[in-house]
């Protein structure tokens, strides 16, 4: 028993000196004013260009699409419909960016579209066809035999592209654009009312130099003069000059012209003698009229080699789109389907 007591003095003088030797170290800085503290300010991420920071959940919006051949209508969910869109509009083989441009005009049409409720001359029940007359749409089932091997690759590259830009339509004073968009322009995008009439402020001819690279930039139509003469309703003379081009448009193309004593559009002209273009010009060789086009397309709205040679350029999709759509501004299409969902 004599061993405990210098065992507890041990402890009880350990026991101070691991306790006061901190404080004393503390105690000369306790009544000091501190010169400074670690202080706390989280910094946010910071949001990236284009980046849709909308929180409202998106609606189950469902697209009723008329399938031409199969005569039957297919719903689907809005997005999934994007994708075959997508898919079926812009080549896989563009780069991202261009396809992320793709997804939001193709987004926006059909959200216009929904939310105008416009179905002219469609089926009872469906929003839009599956053609050109709205957009053209292929299911995955046609695009595996359209793809083949290359399937996997591209729908995964192309559902990139819609996901990266979920829910995202283009707006002019709130209200979604109409977002046309063509292959390949002349050099120049279209103003609107030179080739539809209609006025739409953010439709206006730019400068689109990347489509010259394009496969489809230049094209040649053969017609006899028999079948020009017929399709056109004149007369060819044997005259050096084949009409007048008499006023350009805004996108450099053919406003209008005079031929034997007629006078008509460019866009008139085009359509009639089914060109790619309304920049043409023509001439005669034996009993043929030779038309030589440039670009591919009415030429309004975003033009897609225009957009991939941007994106090639390291352009990012909101540049794309700002670029071709003046004054747009890109915003959630969720606030605009949730009311139309609620008063199903």
């Amino acid at each position: 028993m004599k061993t405990i007591k210098p065992i507890i003095t041990l402890f009880i003088v350990t026991s101070f000196v691991i306790i006061m030797i901190p404080a004393m170290l503390v105690l000369p800085f306790s009544t000091d004013k501190a010169d400074g503290k670690l202080s706390e300010k989280l910094v946010q991420p910071a949001k990236k260009k284009g980046e849709q920071m909308e929180t409202i959940p998106s609606p189950a919006v469902e697209v009723a699409v008329y399938r031409s051949v199969s005569k039957n209508i297919q719903k689907l969910p809005l997005e999934t419909y994007i994708v075959g869109v997508v898919a079926a509009e812009m080549p896989a083989d563009f780069k991202l960016e261009a396809l992320k441009a793709q997804a939001l005009t193709a987004r926006t049409y059909i959200v216009n579209q929904l939310l105008a409720k416009d179905a002219k001359e469609l089926p009872n029940g469906a929003n839009v066809t599956d053609t050109v007359n709205h957009q053209v749409y292929k299911n995955n089932d046609e695009l595996k035999q359209i793809w083949g091997s290359d399937y996997k690759w591209k729908i995964k590259k192309i559902t990139k592209a819609v996901e990266d830009t979920n829910g995202q339509i283009l707006t002019y004073d709130g209200k979604p654009i109409t977002a046309s968009f063509f292959s390949t322009s002349n050099g120049y995008t279209e103003n609107s009312e030179a080739y539809w009439g209609g006025v739409r402020p953010y439709l206006k001819s730019v400068s689109s130099p990347w489509d010259k690279i394009s496969p489809k930039f230049y094209n040649t139509t053969v017609l006899s003069i028999t079948d020009f003469e017929r399709k056109l309703g004149v007369k060819v003379s044997n005259e050096e000059s084949i009409g007048t081009v008499t006023a350009r448009t805004p996108g450099k193309r053919v406003g209008t012209i005079t031929i034997g004593g007629k006078k008509l559009t460019g866009k008139e002209i085009r359509e009639t003698l089914d060109l790619k273009s309304a920049d043409f010009s023509w001439e005669r060789k034996g009993n043929n009229i030779i038309i030589s086009t440039k670009g591919y397309g009415h030429g309004v709205g975003m033009s897609q080699y225009g957009a991939n040679g941007m994106a090639l350029e390291g352009k990012n999709y909101e540049d794309i789109v700002k670029y071709y759509y003046k004054g747009v501004t890109i915003q959630s299409s969720n606030n605009l389907l949730n009311t139309t969902t609620a008063k199903r």
